[in-house]
């Protein structure tokens, strides 16, 4: 059995039964090309199926093309350091920013896991400063500063609160319970919650005083918040926002979801260089148990963490990954060279991105949004 939620994940993961049970629309040949023309170029994580499926996504194409342009909303919500497998929203969002010159409003909740996690160490302010932290990691990530807006929820509450509370006035607690696993012990903040994360969906709108899609980019953990909040924000009057969703990166040990809270599962942005090659060479890989069984039979890259950060993340061109795969299936690609190669990958990534984050620390307030 397996459940999908933004506080739970386990089980064996089946995207088809999700796209049935949540209701979502599998990304279709047509609605690719469609993209892809406006777009005017393909990106690599929806070409490979890791984004795998959408809502309203054609509508919104017909609102850009009649000139209605959308923008992009995003967010994280800070339980510890940023994992790379963190980065897939804002780089699909980024992606959107380049391709369509989308204005991007990423929404940083310091308060959600402070509500959720069952865990007093776990304070409100240790929330506010992971999500500072988390604030720096995702401007270093590229994103035009002019067309970027970032806010922490208690740092831009008053704007937000209002909008809330209209939201909320539509959702019920036995909603939010169902659509949560919550029980009667939950504490009331979590049940508001959903309300706030709603509001960024369609803020834009309520400033400019007109409807303005939206576009968000998600995890397929997170379309519960929208789900419940859908109807709320259509019976505002407000346009119900488009997304696109994406599949878990796996853990380094092939669990479905790489998991901030497993430090030796995970690669954080904040990992050194030795700290990488460790983690790596201990990543479970789809290899024969000896390099002569490997040699002899080959492996399978599906079930191949190494092959399968490749894949998300650290191989954008298909025809060099699809060699990759293809010698972990022969056998002609051995486990000692494939993980030396992925964690210089990784390592050159997350250099590049500390230097990044240097240039940006006192610049950071060019993005943020406060009350």
């Amino acid at each position: 059995m397996q459940t999908v939620n933004p506080y739970e994940v386990k089980g064996d993961i089946d995207y088809n039964k999700l796209i049935a049970d949540f209701g979502l629309k599998p990304l279709t040949k047509e609605t690719l090309e469609r993209l892809d023309n406006l777009a005017k170029g393909s990106n690599y994580m929806i070409r490979r199926g890791i984004y795998f499926a959408e809502r309203d996504l054609n509508w919104l194409f017909d609102q850009y093309e009649q000139g209605n342009r959308f923008y992009v909303y995003t967010g994280i919500a800070p339980s510890g350091g940023m994992t790379i497998a963190q980065t897939m929203q804002f780089q699909m969002a980024k992606w959107l920013q380049d391709r369509f010159g989308a204005e991007v409003l990423i929404m940083i909740p310091d308060e959600e896991k402070f509500l959720v996690k069952r865990n007093p160490a776990f304070t409100l302010d240790n929330g506010h400063k992971l999500a500072m932290e988390d604030a720096l990691d995702v401007a270093a990530l590229g994103f035009d500063s002019r067309k970027t807006q970032i806010f922490l929820d208690t740092e831009y509450a008053k704007t937000m609160y209002k909008q809330a509370v209209r939201v909320s006035k539509y959702i019920t607690s036995s909603i939010i319970k169902d659509a949560f696993g919550f029980g009667n012990d939950m504490n009331i903040g979590a049940l508001f919650y959903t309300s706030f994360q709603a509001v960024p969906a369609f803020l834009k709108s309520v400033q400019a005083e007109k409807n303005i899609p939206c576009l968000i980019p998600m995890g397929v953990d997170q379309d519960v918040h929208f789900r419940v909040a859908r109807n709320a924000i259509s019976k505002l009057g407000y346009y119900k926002p488009a997304s696109l969703v994406s599949k878990f990166m796996p853990g380094l040990s092939m669990n479905p979801k790489m998991s901030a809270s497993d430090p030796n599962d995970t690669i954080y942005l904040s990992d050194d260089e030795a700290t990488v090659v460790k983690k790596v060479n201990k990543a479970i890989t789809g290899q024969q148990a000896t390099m002569e069984l490997q040699k002899k039979h080959g492996g399978n890259p599906d079930n191949c963490a190494v092959c399968q950060y490749y894949k998300y993340m650290f191989e954008p061109d298909d025809k060099k990954l699809n060699a990759i795969f293809e010698g972990e299936r022969n056998g002609s690609l051995l486990a000692g060279e494939h993980k030396k190669d992925l964690a210089m990958r990784i390592n050159k990534f997350l250099k590049e991105h500390r230097e990044a984050k240097k240039k940006l620390e006192k610049k950071l307030d060019e993005f943020m949004l406060h009350d």
